[in-house]
Protein backbone atom coordinates (compact mmCIF):
# COMPACT_ATOMS: atom_id res chain seq x y z
CA UNK A 1 0.00 0.00 0.00
CA UNK A 2 1.38 3.43 -0.98
CA UNK A 3 2.01 5.95 1.76
CA UNK A 4 0.29 9.30 1.57
CA UNK A 5 2.66 12.24 1.53
CA UNK A 6 2.08 14.50 4.52
CA UNK A 7 3.17 18.07 3.71
CA UNK A 8 5.45 20.00 6.04
CA UNK A 9 3.74 22.78 7.96
CA UNK A 10 4.78 26.05 9.54
CA UNK A 11 2.11 27.19 12.00
CA UNK A 12 1.56 30.65 13.46
CA UNK A 13 -1.18 31.01 16.04
CA UNK A 14 -2.66 34.04 17.70
CA UNK A 15 -1.46 36.86 15.45
CA UNK A 16 -3.63 39.67 16.73
CA UNK A 17 -4.40 43.30 16.04
CA UNK A 18 -7.29 45.74 16.11
CA UNK A 19 -9.26 45.79 12.86
CA UNK A 20 -12.36 47.55 11.63
CA UNK A 21 -14.19 44.67 9.98
CA UNK A 22 -17.91 44.08 10.36
CA UNK A 23 -21.30 44.91 8.93
CA UNK A 24 -22.25 47.40 11.63
CA UNK A 25 -21.12 51.03 11.55
CA UNK A 26 -19.86 50.82 15.14
CA UNK A 27 -17.56 47.91 14.21
CA UNK A 28 -15.99 49.91 11.42
CA UNK A 29 -15.78 53.04 13.57
CA UNK A 30 -14.57 51.59 16.90
CA UNK A 31 -12.64 48.51 15.80
CA UNK A 32 -12.16 45.31 17.76
CA UNK A 33 -9.59 42.55 18.16
CA UNK A 34 -9.09 39.98 15.42
CA UNK A 35 -6.88 36.94 15.83
CA UNK A 36 -5.47 35.00 12.90
CA UNK A 37 -3.93 31.53 12.81
CA UNK A 38 -1.98 30.51 9.73
CA UNK A 39 -0.73 27.13 8.58
CA UNK A 40 1.78 27.32 5.73
CA UNK A 41 2.23 24.13 3.72
CA UNK A 42 5.72 24.03 2.26
CA UNK A 43 8.65 21.66 1.88
CA UNK A 44 11.13 22.70 4.58
CA UNK A 45 13.88 20.28 3.49
CA UNK A 46 15.78 22.82 1.34
CA UNK A 47 15.97 25.26 4.27
CA UNK A 48 16.83 22.56 6.80
CA UNK A 49 19.57 21.07 4.61
CA UNK A 50 21.71 24.22 4.88
CA UNK A 51 20.04 25.89 7.87
CA UNK A 52 19.12 28.76 5.53
CA UNK A 53 16.22 31.11 6.25
CA UNK A 54 16.06 32.29 2.64
CA UNK A 55 14.83 28.86 1.54
CA UNK A 56 11.70 28.82 3.68
CA UNK A 57 8.76 31.07 4.47
CA UNK A 58 9.96 33.60 7.05
CA UNK A 59 7.24 33.40 9.67
CA UNK A 60 8.15 36.82 11.11
CA UNK A 61 7.41 38.35 7.71
CA UNK A 62 4.22 36.29 7.41
CA UNK A 63 3.09 37.62 10.80
CA UNK A 64 3.69 41.21 9.61
CA UNK A 65 1.59 40.56 6.48
CA UNK A 66 -1.22 39.13 8.58
CA UNK A 67 -1.15 42.15 10.90
CA UNK A 68 -1.23 44.46 7.86
CA UNK A 69 -4.29 42.63 6.55
CA UNK A 70 -6.09 42.90 9.90
CA UNK A 71 -5.35 46.62 10.28
CA UNK A 72 -5.73 47.50 6.59
CA UNK A 73 -8.78 47.74 4.38
CA UNK A 74 -12.03 47.17 6.29
CA UNK A 75 -14.28 44.34 5.12
CA UNK A 76 -17.84 43.53 6.12
CA UNK A 77 -17.11 39.81 6.51
CA UNK A 78 -14.37 37.85 8.21
CA UNK A 79 -14.75 35.45 5.29
CA UNK A 80 -13.36 38.21 3.06
CA UNK A 81 -10.51 38.93 5.48
CA UNK A 82 -9.61 35.22 5.54
CA UNK A 83 -9.75 34.90 1.74
CA UNK A 84 -7.68 38.04 1.07
CA UNK A 85 -5.11 37.07 3.70
CA UNK A 86 -4.72 33.63 2.13
CA UNK A 87 -4.30 35.20 -1.31
CA UNK A 88 -1.68 37.65 0.00
CA UNK A 89 0.37 34.89 1.61
CA UNK A 90 0.26 32.74 -1.52
CA UNK A 91 1.38 35.74 -3.61
CA UNK A 92 4.12 36.83 -1.23
CA UNK A 93 5.71 33.64 0.06
CA UNK A 94 7.01 30.40 -1.35
CA UNK A 95 4.34 28.06 0.01
CA UNK A 96 2.27 25.40 -1.73
CA UNK A 97 -0.89 26.04 0.27
CA UNK A 98 -2.13 28.02 3.24
CA UNK A 99 -4.85 27.62 5.82
CA UNK A 100 -6.08 30.83 7.44
CA UNK A 101 -8.40 31.00 10.43
CA UNK A 102 -9.79 34.41 11.41
CA UNK A 103 -11.21 34.67 14.92
CA UNK A 104 -13.59 37.45 15.94
CA UNK A 105 -13.91 36.96 19.70
CA UNK A 106 -15.90 40.17 20.27
CA UNK A 107 -18.43 39.63 17.48
CA UNK A 108 -21.77 41.36 18.10
CA UNK A 109 -23.67 38.22 19.05
CA UNK A 110 -26.45 38.56 21.61
CA UNK A 111 -25.94 35.20 23.33
CA UNK A 112 -22.92 34.06 25.37
CA UNK A 113 -20.20 32.57 23.14
CA UNK A 114 -16.49 31.85 23.28
CA UNK A 115 -15.38 32.64 19.74
CA UNK A 116 -16.49 32.82 16.15
CA UNK A 117 -14.09 31.97 13.35
CA UNK A 118 -13.82 31.25 9.66
CA UNK A 119 -11.19 28.96 8.15
CA UNK A 120 -10.17 28.85 4.49
CA UNK A 121 -7.69 26.50 2.82
CA UNK A 122 -6.18 27.73 -0.45
CA UNK A 123 -3.60 26.13 -2.72
CA UNK A 124 -1.26 27.65 -5.24
CA UNK A 125 -2.75 27.36 -8.72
Amino acid sequence: MAQLKQPDRITLTGVSAIGHHGVFDREKRDGQPFIVDAVLFTDVRPAAANDELGKTANYAEVAEEIKAMITGEAFDLIETLAERTAQRILESFSVDAVEITVHKPKAPIQVPFGDVSVTVHRERE
